[in-house]
């Protein structure tokens, strides 16, 4: 199959082109060119400009918008995962150092909230991902 593709794209660039077609547009149809150009697969505008003189098909980009919710919610998971980790290691380091008993038993305390919050985002991250991976599987 990669041989015959291989074939395939030999043939394709070996066609010299020697014909030149100038062509004037205006600043608005230029844009417009160039930002369906843009939403296509086509590597130069020429190709792309070919491609539709000569009503070839053109690949377009696609963007999948029903994960736009979830990627944010993703982030926030994120941010916050980072935050009870940097509050985990601050508490650690803190415990490290404490001398009195008092403000070992305040870290302790701090330490258990923080423990409760991180696991229980941690559930409701694997419960998103558990949802996400059923509708991708649909």
């Amino acid at each position: 199959m990669k041989l015959i593709n291989d074939e395939k794209r030999m043939k394709k660039e070996s066609v010299n082109r020697v014909k030149f077609l100038h062509l004037r547009l205006t600043q608005g149809e230029f844009e417009t060119l160039n930002d369906r150009f843009k939403k296509s697969t086509c590597r130069k505008l020429s190709d792309y400009a070919r491609k539709n003189l000569l009503q070839q098909p053109v690949v377009l980009k696609y963007r999948n918008e029903s994960l736009d919710e979830t990627m944010i919610e993703l982030i926030q998971f994120r941010l916050e995962l980072n935050a009870i980790g940097n509050n985990f290691n601050q508490a650690v380091k803190k415990l490290h150092t404490l001398s009195q008993i008092a403000e070992f038993r305040y870290w302790i305390v701090s330490y258990e909230q923080d423990k409760k919050t991180f696991f229980d985002l941690v559930a409701t991250i694997q419960n998103h991902i558990e949802k996400l991976a059923q509708k991708w599987l649909q």
